[in-house]
């Protein structure tokens, strides 16, 4: 009997689970880390690598283009007139690493092990673009074209986790070339292994450094004690004020234009299978917390969070002068809603502070407007049900459900400059570790991915679902 499609891309991408995850261990060990002046030549190499690889599979266009801080890589297969085009996006650049805290393996020195392979970008997000590659692979070898389903084109920046400060260029001065009728968004996460999820919206996302000046220089605490300003016990005080008592942010306006979690949204997200144990173990976390009256993943998906992310003072390593310390400073990240706009809350957080810095002391607030992020939701489009099928019969499961991304992305700037909806789908989980040490992917979810894919570029071009021509 002969095999179904859905059985012969799986028993393709098994038999190819090796090819795919030494394809991804060579890619890891570049270190293409953003950010860092001396792994600059690097994100040339991780470029290089996966225009070599498009051009492998069969891609007839491939090019890099120059970013602020990394090479972006272009890919283009437009041979099925007719049927809609799809612009996939994500990124090849990592996030640094502090190597003296991982210990399956060295972040660059990837290693398979209990269903999982280690090392930095496994899963964020050279994993994801990897599942991209093995899609494409498997759909022409299982349906016998010679081209895909769909016109395919590929958009991996190479400066995503230092803020994407150069794709708005690339859009702009590329608008041609990336014009689409969808986006598939790849560098987000799954619910769980067992119960996937289609995310359906990310926050955006508001970066900020304040620094608090007390007396002019270190000063030894026993001459000054009791008398000079403390800048340290002033963030402490600051620091006390971010929030109220409810968990809501202080910030003067902030919640003006925050909307409330709609009942349909809301039984979404009921729906999904959440056990506070298998969460805290999951995340790596302590306890729950955040603003009340809401269930954790409303909290997490439709709700602002402001975190501190850095916070020094005085002499945090070393031997300790016991001086009361000239400066201290911190690190906001801010994530917004949809309704919420990044620069507003800007000029929130730029009252808040002139407010509340006490006499006495002196400050300085820098906010990374340039590099900030709009919330994204996904509109109402017919490739979101055909995603959600071509994910349960990729996973392997009856039921996918809604759900969101606690972080941010470039999303709005997608589909406000390309003019098209944009479309989440990634592979990763919050047990990967992200920005962490010992970030893994599961191997299972890959091919997972890859199946999903397959079956979605089929039924978007069999069905020409969302196409109006680009």
């Amino acid at each position: 009997m002969a095999m179904t499609v859905d059985q012969a891309i799986k028993a393709y991408l098994g038999n190819h689970t090796d090819q795919l995850l030494a394809g991804l261990v060579e890619w890891v060990r570049i270190p293409s880390v953003a950010g860092v002046p001396e792994r600059a030549h690097h994100l040339v190499r991780s470029a290089h690598w996966l225009a070599g690889e498009l051009r492998d599979i069969g891609f007839p266009t491939t090019e890099i283009w120059d970013g602020v801080q990394g090479p972006a890589v272009y890919g283009s297969w437009c041979e099925s007139p007719g049927a809609p085009t799809v612009l996939v996006y994500s990124h090849h650049d990592v996030r640094a690493v502090k190597e003296q805290n991982w210990d399956q393996t060295s972040p660059f020195d990837p290693v398979a092990r209990d269903g999982r392979l280690y090392g930095r970008g496994t899963s964020d997000a050279k994993g994801q673009v990897t599942a991209h590659l093995w899609a494409v692979r498997a759909h022409l070898a299982t349906t016998g074209r010679k081209v895909p389903a769909v016109n395919l084109k590929v958009i991996v920046e190479g400066e995503e986790e230092a803020g994407s400060p150069g794709l708005a260029a690339l859009l702009e001065d590329h608008a041609q070339e990336l014009a689409a009728d969808v986006v598939i968004f790849s560098d987000t996460l799954l619910w769980r292994s067992d119960h996937p999820g289609l995310c359906t919206g990310v926050r955006g996302m508001l970066g900020a450094h304040l620094e608090v000046y007390g007396p002019y220089t270190d000063i030894h605490s026993g001459a000054v004690s009791g008398v000079a300003p403390n800048p340290a016990l002033e963030m402490a005080r600051l620091l006390a004020q971010l929030h109220d008592a409810q968990g809501r942010i202080t910030l003067p306006g902030f919640y003006d234009n925050v909307t409330g979690v709609t009942p349909a949204r809301r039984a979404e997200l009921a729906a999904l299978p959440f056990d506070e144990a298998d969460w805290l173990a999951r995340s790596h976390t302590r306890s729950i917390g955040g603003e009340a009256g809401y269930t954790v993943l409303e909290r997490l998906w439709e709700r602002p969070a402001l975190e501190v992310i850095a916070l020094v003072a005085g002499d945090p390593v070393g031997v300790s002068r016991a001086a009361i310390p000239s400066m201290a400073a911190m690190d906001l990240s801010i994530r917004t809603v949809v309704g919420q706009k990044v620069h507003e809350v800007a000029e929130q957080l730029r009252h808040w502070v002139d407010e509340q810095v006490g006499q006495g002391y002196g400050y300085d607030l820098s906010i990374s407007v340039e590099t900030a992020q709009e919330a994204y939701r996904t509109p109402d489009t017919p490739v979101l049900a055909a995603l959600e099928q071509a994910m349960a019969a990729g996973f392997g499961v009856d039921e996918v459900g809604r759900m969101g991304n606690a972080g941010g992305g470039p999303a709005e700037l997608l589909a406000t400059t390309l003019q098209a909806p944009v479309v989440f789908f990634g592979t990763g989980l919050v047990e990967d570790n992200w920005h962490d040490s010992d970030e893994s992917v599961r191997t299972d979810l890959l091919t997972a991915g890859a199946a999903t894919l397959a079956h979605l570029w089929e039924d978007l071009g069999h069905n020409g679902t969302g196409h109006t021509t680009k």
